[in-house]
């Protein structure tokens, strides 16, 4: 024992000993890490497993139940586990709860003031269960300990230092770091640490004949480093700003009061405060905010599409019912009703009042689990990866070109030690570090200073015109990701729709048909396409050979007035238990002078009038049931009486509760002149039998109605009745909820000879007395519908190439008549369910998501699987949602679109963008600026290049061909042109406004070049017209312009004149090219909306200005002198014939060119098939095979194949020979072989057989293989096809012979 108490000391100081030897160096290392991109990513996903290993691996004691086996129970729902686990009675004994009593603790608000007298004193009554042998006795401290708070971890913001430190990580800004060091240190060397050139000037010194030149080397390494500072700033401040929109957006979410019983009382407390075993109750418009398991209540229904996607509204009902449903469905073979015992966190509840015990909370919930995963910094975007590779490439060539250039000079160096030996060694030295300054010069000049700058610039433009879109952008990278995007996959409930039923089409009586927005609409209606004569309104149709007509729902009161309004407004108001929910708002508080100047402050209030009036324009919605909402905001828009006015004018006799039995509620009101009138609604398959009469409208050519008081109603005909069962078929296929409603009325009540129920207290009829010889009023179909604007937004997206895809929780019938509706669904495309997608194999796959364009009864877990197999597809992903169950979904997305009103905390965490008006078409929008970001980026890159390509050639080989290494273009001109030319063309380039233009053209691909065929085209054709241009002036210039001078001043005074010519011809060069690069493809017409961009001809005017001023004053300082009109005139029309030579360029085929540079592999084949297949790992090889030994010859295997195969073979790394590798991973052949013998023995013995292939069955057991698996699946009917696709479609040709 004691041994083993020494032996643990040891190993405890050696563990602390550990990080001692690693050294300071590698703690430096770790810490650095930590803050880089990669390294912040890897720590959040460390600390989420490390937080759900806790969970898993924590010790409960002393309660029963682990957390994250509690929140299993509701992710997915889970009743046997319930079961297991003993039932309520066992989990509210495992958490140390009483069913009634609830916890005992205090820390609750003031007892609920406006909770009913009776309904107190029955819970005060409710004595405190006995404790069984199981109960659990824990303190507070017990309860946060095992199961936490209901508070989620508080994420640390990145501060700006951290965001400007992660902006520097940008690889194009850390060449321009290593550029503006090394140019800062031999400027300053060039400047003050040797004697100043003497240059020719007009007013010399005294005595003296030439000027020093201006000592500026050291201006070019501070003004990258502005640069630098620039680029940093503007964007991780825009991300910054960006950062605190959006918490001020989720701020009034954080604070709210829950009702609670504790200790046998109700009580309000904060949502914050709540425990697990709490008993928290539930009323009509609540938020759920914890998880739980529903104890009692009556009628509860919750809307749970904001968390699973499901529109159905699903009932609670108690656990011993949700066994027997399940105990029912196992025995006759069917699936289980739609209702189940679970609560979960997000979910709203729309009717009914209840209670529940608490199972989880904060981080260990539902909602909490998902807002952890969602905390992670982004991918690199597209763009952010092609610039990071081109940055590679720029350093590699510059340093290439450097190097060579320093090589040839030195070369020229050691021959002149020869020619020349009677140089000082100061002398000799001068000329070395000349020769390595001019060969630094050339590196700096290689890297494009402005391109950062361009990007950062054309974002934060795109950025802020985006924001007046209602597009919020949280990240800047995601808006140019959205240029890239080749599928958009979207939520239906509360995306494509308005996640809020509405009556959209309806049948008055049995010949009146409706529909919302006809015109658009007219599929809705059963009634024909012929019109009236004028007699009617000009949206009225009728239908010949029957008296059906059909009007704009919007114009219902204009042919309902009177009596029949009153009926039928009563009939939806009366009937119903919804209510108006009121908004609590700002304005409240500015009701007086007083209020508004507290609320907002006096300069606020002074300039508050326009939020004052946005406020008063905030819409209150209906709460309840989706059916009795969608009635009661049809009579709302119609402006019909409101529904309060109704309720208390009725006098109700008797309540008939909705019941899933009879499908129908009503309400029976006495009539103020007199008798009683039952009013009912529901199913109208069900109702529609009972009737025996309905409404008739007034038409002009209607004369055959029987009048009943001033209501006109008719008999039932066998037509009108096969009329009124054709009308909700008619609906129902386009899966439109119908309901119908009725009246009946009744001289006396009760009704003479009527069967009575004494159950509930006071005596009531009984239903099936009064279900009969009803008035048919109405058939409504109610449906969630589309949201405004959202077909055109589909049509843009395929105009702009960009697939569309639809992932619901909801049903296929639903999904498909939406998806219909508004064109993802179209000639070719498949729709599939969550639970046979989720089955599917790898190979399946690779078939069917391309074509997978319905997604229905998807879970989360659907969604994100999707979105990662599209990823490796190489599409580029956007994923849209306003739910929690959207989370994973938009955070594994390349971008992330959330809503800003209806979206859920956990969407708007998620994204990347928030739509602030909820308009799915605002994508489009994001697209369209997301093109707009690329193209400003791939203009900027196309001028830079050209200028960079021409100014290295120039440098490089006049340095070489002078005699004292200087360049034709001085160090002071190339600043001028490398950092202010590129900086302002940075900002004329980025600031194009986007057009619709933009949509016409396919996305790029993410593997897609960032410099087009095309745009080489124009940088190679420019950058060499230029360097021709400057060698030809710089070398046969003088002869050209008879520069025949003979003196000394004379000839230095025509040298600095040519090198003034020269440096203006180059940039008069830039000027005019500039306005070239604004065309990326190969239109001739470069003005195209050159008018609509102020900023490009401004900043254009300012470069012409600058570079006159300099040729005036410039002196010196410039290496220049006044020139005459002869030299600008060539410097202008050399400049200007970059406009002709463009066209010439762009006429040339770009085909055959880019044949011929894959075929030389200058270039990669952006269509090339990926030619070597990604290799398995040890670990999954080892994994592939079930027994531990085969798994480690496996491996050995695989080490051995790599080692003696031709990859590593043919690899320039190889340093060491394949025996000592061998060695080194520990594969020794002749074991190997020797094993061989006992492997086979095993394997028979053993009955051994390699792993099953995922999804594969002995009915199916070529699952791997899609020709066949894919047969299966449409054989089944798993997978639907358009009706309208084209028997030509290979795919779908292939599995249709199959099955013959």
């Amino acid at each position: 024992m004691g041994g083993s108490q020494e032996e643990k000391s040891t190993m405890e100081k050696a563990d602390r000993a550990a990080p001692e030897k690693a050294g300071w160096w590698a703690n430096f290392k770790a810490s650095v890490k930590g803050k880089t991109r990669a390294g912040r990513r890897a720590a959040q996903a460390s600390e989420l497993e490390a937080e759900r290993q806790r969970q898993l691996n924590m010790d409960p004691t002393p309660f029963r139940f682990k957390p994250l086996s509690l929140g299993e129970l509701v992710d997915p729902k889970n009743v046997p586990m319930l079961r297991d686990f003993g039932g309520v009675k066992g989990l509210l004994d495992g958490l140390g709860t009483d069913e009634f009593y609830g916890l005992d603790l205090g820390g609750t608000k003031a007892d609920e003031a406006g909770i009913d007298a009776d309904a107190r004193a029955d819970l005060e009554k409710g004595k405190k269960s006995e404790k069984g042998p199981s109960f659990v006795d824990a303190s507070v401290d017990d309860r946060e300990r095992v199961y936490g708070n209901n508070v989620l971890p508080q994420r640390k913001s990145k501060s700006l230092l951290m965001l400007m430190w992660l902006a520097l990580q940008d690889k194009i800004l850390i060449l321009l770091c290593i550029a503006a060091v090394v140019s800062l240190a031999l400027g300053l060397y060039t400047d003050f640490g040797t004697e100043p050139e003497r240059v020719a000037c007009d007013n010399p010194p005294p005595g003296e004949e030439t000027c020093a030149a201006a000592q500026v080397d050291w201006v070019e390494g501070v003004a990258i480093i502005v640069a630098i500072a620039i680029v940093d700033l503007v964007g991780s401040v825009n991300d910054y700003q960006k950062e605190r929109q959006f918490k001020k957006l989720n701020a009034k979410k954080e604070e709210r009061d829950v009702k609670v019983i504790r200790r046998g009382k109700p009580a309000l407390m904060s949502v914050h405060d709540v425990l697990v075993g709490d008993i928290l109750q539930l009323e009509p418009g609540e938020i759920v905010p914890c998880d739980g398991v529903f104890l009692r209540g009556h009628n509860v229904k919750c809307d749970e599409s904001g968390a699973t996607g499901e529109s159905d509204m699903i009932r609670k009902v108690t656990y011993d019912e949700c066994i027997k449903d399940l105990d029912e469905a196992r025995a006759f073979g069917e699936k289980p009703k739609n209702r189940d015992c679970f609560l979960i966190s997000g979910s709203r509840v729309l009717e009914g009042v209840g209670e529940y015990v608490v199972i989880a909370v904060g981080p260990s919930s539902f909602n909490g689990k998902l807002m952890l995963s969602l905390r992670s910094d982004a991918e690199d975007t597209p763009l952010q990866a092609k610039l990071n590779n081109l940055a590679e490439l720029i350093a590699k060539l510059g340093s290439s070109a450097g190097l060579l250039l320093f090589g040839a000079l030195m070369i020229r160096f050691f021959v002149q030690l020869r020619t020349d030996p009677d140089r000082t060694a100061n002398e000799k030295a001068q000329s070395f570090i000349d020769i390595l300054i001019i060969a630094v010069t050339l590196v700096v000049v290689a890297v494009p200073e402005g391109l950062p700058l361009a990007v950062t610039l054309a974002l934060a433009f795109a950025t802020k015109r985006m924001t007046e879109m209602n597009l919020l952008v949280r990240l800047l990278g995601a808006c140019e990701t959205m240029a890239n995007a080749s599928v958009v996959c979207t939520d239906k409930t509360g995306t494509l729709t308005q996640n809020e039923m509405s009556v959209v089409a309806g049948s008055v009586g049995a010949h009146l048909k409706f529909a919302y927005r006809l015109e658009e609409n007219r599929s809705r209606i059963n009634t024909g396409e012929e019109s009236t004569d004028g007699n009617g309104p000009s949206t009225v149709q009728t239908r010949q050979g029957r008296r059906d007509w059909a009007i704009d729902q919007h114009e219902l009161s204009t042919v309902i007035d009177g009596p029949l309004r009153t009926l039928f407004n009563d009939a939806i108001a009366v009937n119903s238990t919804a209510f108006e929910e009121e908004e609590q708002t700002d304005a409240d508080n500015a009701d007086t002078t007083t209020g508004a100047i507290k609320k907002r402050g006096l300069l606020g209030w002074l300039k508050g009038s326009k939020k004052s009036e946005a406020v008063a324009k905030k819409q209150v919605g209906f709460v309840g049931s989706k059916t009795e909402t969608a009635l009661l905001k049809m009579a709302k828009e119609l402006g019909w009486e409101d529904y309060r006015a109704s309720r208390d004018r009725a006098e109700i006799v008797q309540m008939i509760p909705f019941s899933s039995e009879r499908k129908a509620m009503g309400v029976v009101v006495k009539r103020p002149e007199g008798g009683y009138r039952l009013f009912l609604k529901g199913a109208s398959e069900v109702l529609t039998k009972v009737c025996n009469r309905h409404v008739d409208v007034p038409h002009p050519d209607d004369e055959d109605a029987v009048i009943d008081g001033s209501i006109r109603v008719s008999e039932f005909t066998e037509e009108t009745r096969d009329n009124i069962a054709k009308t909700i078929i008619f609906y129902a296929n386009q899966t439109l909820r119908t309901i119908a409603i009725c009246y009946r009325d009744f001289e006396h009540w009760p009704p003479p000879g009527a069967d009575m129920n004494y159950e509930g207290g006071e005596p009531e009829v009984e239903y099936n007395d009064l279900a009969n010889d009803l008035t048919l009023i109405a058939i409504t179909g109610i449906e969630d519908p589309l949201r405004p604007g959202v077909k055109e937004a589909v049509e843009n997206c395929k105009r702009a190439g960009v697939q569309v895809k639809m992932c619901t929780g909801d049903n296929v019938l639903t999904a498909r008549s939406i998806a219909t509706q508004c064109g993802i669904y179209t000639a070719g495309g498949i729709i599939m369910e969550g639970p046979v997608f989720r089955k599917l194999s790898d190979a399946d796959m690779l078939e069917v998501v391309p074509r997978l364009q319905v997604l229905a009864r998807s879970s989360p877990e659907d969604k994100k699987r999707l979105v990662e197999k599209l990823k490796s597809l190489g599409e580029v992903v956007g994923v849209t949602g306003d739910g929690t169950n959207d989370g994973p979904a938009l955070k594994t997305a390349n971008v992330g679109f959330s809503m800003g009103i209806a979206g859920t905390e956990v969407a708007k965490e998620a994204s990347d963008i928030i739509l602030m008006d909820d308009n799915f078409s605002s994508i489009v929008g994001a697209i369209m600026w997301g093109r707009c970001v690329n193209d400003a980026v791939r203009k900027f890159l196309q001028f830079q290049l050209s200028v960079n390509i021409g100014a290295v050639l120039i440098t490089f080989i006049t340095a070489v061909a002078s005699e004292e290494e200087e360049s034709a273009l001085k160090a002071v001109q190339l600043l001028w042109l490398n950092l202010i030319m590129d900086t302002l063309a940075a900002l004329a380039l980025a600031t194009d406004p986007a057009t619709p233009d933009l949509l016409d053209r396919k996305p790029d691909r993410r593997n897609a070049p960032l410099i087009s065929m095309d745009m080489w085209k124009m940088i190679v054709g420019q950058s060499l017209y230029q360097t021709i241009v400057v060698l030809v002036l710089n070398f046969a210039g003088k002869s050209i312009l008879r520069m025949n001078a003979t003196s000394e001043a004379d000839i230095l005074r025509q040298d600095v004149e040519l090198s003034a010519l020269v440096f203006n011809t180059f940039v008069w060069c830039q000027i005019f090219n500039q306005v070239n690069a604004r065309r990326l493809d190969r239109g001739l017409n470069i003005f195209k909306n050159i008018h609509r961009n102020p900023w490009f001809i401004s900043i254009l005017l300012i470069e012409i200005g600058a570079q006159t001023l300099i040729m005036y004053v410039g002196g010196a300082a410039f290496s220049v002198t006044e020139l005459s009109g002869r030299d600008w005139a060539i410097s202008i029309v050399v400049g200007l014939i970059s406009w002709p030579l463009a066209i010439l360029i762009r006429l040339i085929p770009t085909a055959p060119i880019e044949k011929f540079c894959i075929k030389m592999r200058v270039i990669s084949d952006p269509n090339a098939l990926p030619t070597v297949a990604p290799e398995k790992s040890a670990q999954q090889l080892s994994k592939e095979w079930d027994e531990p030994a085969i798994g480690q010859v496996a491996e050995k295997l695989d080490a051995f194949s790599k080692i003696r195969g031709g990859r590593i073979r043919a690899s320039s790394m190889v340093l060491k020979s394949r025996s000592r590798r061998m060695r080194d991973a520990d594969v020794h052949p002749q074991s190997l072989m020797a094993m061989v013998p006992a492997l086979i023995g095993a394997s028979i013995v053993g009955a051994w057989k390699p792993t099953q292939a995922e999804g594969a069955t002995l009915h199916d057991p070529a699952s791997g293989d899609p020709s066949v698996s894919s047969q299966e699946l449409y054989k089944g009917g798993k997978l639907q096809f358009h009706p309208d696709t084209d028997e030509s479609d290979t795919f779908f040709g292939r599995l249709k012979n199959g099955m013959q």
